[in-house]
């Protein structure tokens, strides 16, 4: 059916306007963000094909080249499609950084943040920047890598201290493979980051790794690692 042959007050901008988004669908969210349909398909009925196929979890990762191979999906609407997404994501993560958070120890840190790495197949190597009081200042992602290790250079780090005036820093990263276990590499990594944090006088507290179901501190265990 036509979006011009539903009757009004069903139509989701208008409904967007008589009942408030938060009590939209998700069929009527991603209607809006759609604009309209094709000639043989409603914008409601492509909505609907598309979270069919992707339910709302795994819509956060879709890709550009995913949207594509969907009937009724151009370059344009695959573009306003991630977009949007994209944006709702960094909403989300900036919401949660301009709290004042603080963190007593590395399993709050965990616990807060574990979100950041559902479902992800590569490395995400975070670093948290604190104030003089242990407040959070800044969460930032600045690596991607392969699903065997990251690329990390401790110029990128410590610059982005610098930047916001950070007093400390905590690093955070995920095994995709499950093992929280630190590597030889990741050893290594966190042994130089902290002679340098050090040197500079802006410490690195921890570096938490990320697996399926805990984590591992070296702050933790830093009778083996840090000392």
């Amino acid at each position: 059916m036509k979006i011009k042959n539903i009757p009004e007050k069903e139509r989701p901008r208008e409904r967007f306007l008589e009942v408030g988004v938060e009590n939209l669908s998700n069929e009527e969210l991603l209607s809006i963000i759609l604009k309209n349909g094709t000639k043989s398909k409603s914008v409601k009925d492509l909505a609907l094909e598309i979270l069919n196929k992707y339910d709302v979890n795994n819509l956060k990762d879709i890709s550009y080249y995913e949207l594509l191979k969907i009937k009724g999906i151009g370059k344009v609407k695959a573009i306003e499609v991630i977009s949007s997404i994209e944006l709702g994501k960094r909403i989300f993560i900036s919401g949660r950084s301009i709290k004042k958070e603080k963190w007593s120890n590395p399993k709050d840190i965990y616990l807060d943040n574990k979100y950041l790495f559902i479902d992800k197949k590569q490395e995400c190597f975070y670093c948290f920047y604190f104030n003089n009081n242990q407040e959070l200042i800044e969460r930032r992602l600045l690596f991607m890598g392969t699903i065997n290790r990251s690329c990390v250079h401790p110029r990128e780090i410590f610059k982005y201290a610098y930047l916001n005036s950070a007093s400390s820093i905590v690093c955070i990263h995920n095994h995709p493979s499950g093992n929280v276990y630190p590597s030889k590499e990741d050893i290594r990594f966190t042994k130089a980051i902290k002679e340098i944090g050090d040197t500079f006088g802006i410490p690195i507290l921890d570096h938490i790794i990320v697996g399926d179901n805990g984590y591992y501190s070296f702050y933790e265990e830093k009778e083996e690692f840090l000392c």
